[in-house]
């Protein structure tokens, strides 16, 4: 009987571990596009300028997996600004940035 609660609770304590603490919020991920983002990136349909050197969120979208794009965030890169983002704002920006695959 011990074993099996045993076998149980490592059973558990493996899901819990695996799974995120928080669910990613794609609204909450377009704010922070847009309050970060849209000085140079396109982030959505409704925006009328950027820089024509960098690709916008759709291209983002469609050339990047979700697993890349939070890499490429976590780790500070030269041509962008370090926003310093938690990894809640993180996910929430990649949420975004996937729900523009449509």
């Amino acid at each position: 009987m011990v074993r099996k609660i045993d076998k149980t609770l490592a059973a558990l304590l493996t899901l819990v571990a695996a799974t995120p603490v928080f669910a990613a919020d794609v609204a909450q991920g377009e704010r922070i596009a847009r309050r970060w983002c849209a000085a140079c990136h396109v982030v959505s349909a409704d925006q009328q300028r950027a820089s024509a050197d960098v690709p916008s969120f759709f291209d983002v979208a469609r050339r990047r997996s979700g697993q890349d794009l939070r890499a490429f965030l976590t780790d500070p890169h030269p041509r962008m600004p370090d926003m310093s983002l938690t990894r809640e704002e993180i996910a929430d920006l990649v949420a975004y940035i996937e729900s523009l695959k449509k």
